[in-house]
């Protein structure tokens, strides 16, 4: 590994783990569907680490049908049960029944603002929100969504998984300001 500077919780012990720092974490994210799919990991990290969640990544793209947001809206129990059995996610009940209801609510935004995109991003008017990596857990802007978002009905939506979520999509550009990665490319507004 290169004897470069990251921020202070990468394990560097971890490939995938230094890969996702490096090329995704708080990167500005626009993309619907990868939005999708890491709001539903986040979901599935409440009470666990990103990291555990991280390598099970490729776990769960197969167990939901590579985050095809219509095909898990409309999982039934059998499907839940079957997800319930796979050693390769996190077997979580309540987390997989959020999954499926949390992807109703979700198209239920797409179609209100037309994309999710424009949903989360409208909370800073398409700014991304510079805060240096610290131990905080939860802030305003993380409160206000995860309020936001539990009116509409989703769960495990709390303001410290909402923060970790803005963070890691690039609402929140929290990289140290010594990391390798504090510096890129101003947010676009699309």
């Amino acid at each position: 590994m290169e004897n470069l500077t990251r921020c202070s919780w990468v394990n560097l012990n971890n490939e995938t783990y230094v890969k996702y720092h490096d090329e995704e974490w708080g990167r500005p994210l626009h993309d619907d569907r990868k939005l999708y799919e890491l709001l539903i990991l986040e979901c599935f990290q409440a009470g666990l680490s990103w990291e555990c969640v991280l390598n099970k990544r490729e776990h769960f793209r197969a167990a939901f049908d590579h985050f095809d947001i219509d095909k898990v809206a409309s999982y039934g129990e059998e499907k839940q049960q079957e997800l319930m059995n796979n050693p390769g996610i996190i077997r979580n009940r309540r987390k997989i029944r959020a999954a499926v209801s949390n992807s109703a609510v979700f198209k239920a935004i797409q179609q209100e603002y037309g994309s999710f995109d424009r949903y989360i991003w409208s909370f800073t008017d398409n700014r991304v929100v510079a805060e240096e990596f610290t131990e905080r857990t939860t802030s305003p802007l993380s409160d206000a969504i995860s309020n936001d978002l539990k009116k509409r009905g989703m769960t495990f939506v709390g303001s410290t998984i909402i923060y970790s979520f803005l963070q890691a999509m690039g609402v929140i550009n929290g990289h140290a300001r010594d990391c390798m990665c504090s510096e890129f490319p101003n947010h676009a507004q699309q």
